[in-house]
């Protein structure tokens, strides 16, 4: 199963060039489940579709600006099971993008032997200062996820997203297991991590000169995006293959977003 995480940063800058380099590289990487950030849903264009091509289910999710954007799951898949929430859980929670502070859970129907899977798109804010916002919104989304798992038993949880915080942040340390959040805690393995370790892997960098023009300055270069994989008492439920940075690289001097994908190759037990 090929899971994808990209933030698309809409059709700014030089769209269409943007655009010929997104799609070639999406159809040849070939995502089963992918969840896109900054999408753009409009009456008359469809920024998904259009860049994927047919042969997936599409999901928008709520919390879209007045001119489209937000954020959205593609499956080959059938998904079910829908449940939304924004997380708007204080007042610097900016509502002006209610989509940046949300969560979308859904049942992807993969076949065996992975068996359904419950497919998690979080997005918290991300301004800098924000860290207290990010852990009350990483507590309510784990325990959304507990009680679906102790209520309907999918067989595995893929959380991923555009996460706004480093390895080192404590709301990545709240998923790794690392630390506990207000009573509750919980275990996801990185995939990244799984596969690379302490390597770099940096998915937003001042070198990228489309983050350079966006509204964060001073940029020194993170990890943000990730694709996690729940774990039980006994470890993850879904072992991890591959894992590798995309769109990382300029393609004819084209950009592709202001951040790069993270691509993860999973494989059921055994």
């Amino acid at each position: 199963m090929r899971v994808l995480t990209y933030n698309l940063w809409g059709v700014r800058g030089d769209w269409p060039s943007r655009r010929t380099v997104i799609a070639a590289e999406l159809r040849r990487l070939e995502p089963d489940v992918a969840v896109f950030q900054e999408t753009v849903v409009q009456e008359e264009y469809d920024q998904v579709v259009d860049l994927l091509g047919h042969g997936y289910e599409i999901v928008h999710q709520i919390g879209r600006t007045a001119d489209g954007v937000g954020a959205s799951i593609a499956s080959r898949w059938p998904m079910t099971n829908l449940r939304q929430r924004l997380l708007h859980v204080t007042t610097r929670v900016d509502a002006a993008e209610p989509w940046i502070g949300s969560v979308a859970l859904v049942d992807v129907q993969v076949p065996e032997p992975y068996g359904r899977t419950l497919l998690v798109h979080f997005k918290p804010s991300w301004q800098f200062h924000l860290t207290y916002e990010r852990e009350l919104q990483a507590r309510i989304v784990a325990q959304l996820v507990e009680d679906a798992v102790a209520l309907e038993a999918p067989a595995h949880v893929v959380l991923a997203g555009d996460l706004d915080s480093g390895p080192e942040s404590s709301m990545i340390r709240f998923w790794s297991g690392r630390q506990s959040l207000d009573g509750l805690s919980v275990a996801y393995r990185d995939a990244w991590e799984d596969v690379h370790g302490i390597e770099n892997g940096q998915t937003f960098t001042a070198e990228n000169p489309l983050r350079a023009s966006g509204q964060i300055r001073f940029e020194i270069g993170r990890r943000i995006d990730y694709v996690f994989v729940r774990a039980d008492q006994w470890g993850p439920t879904l072992g991890v293959t591959g894992c590798a940075v995309v769109l990382d690289q300029p393609v004819g001097g084209v950009w592709a977003s202001d951040h790069f994908g993270v691509l993860a190759d999973l494989e059921p037990p055994g």
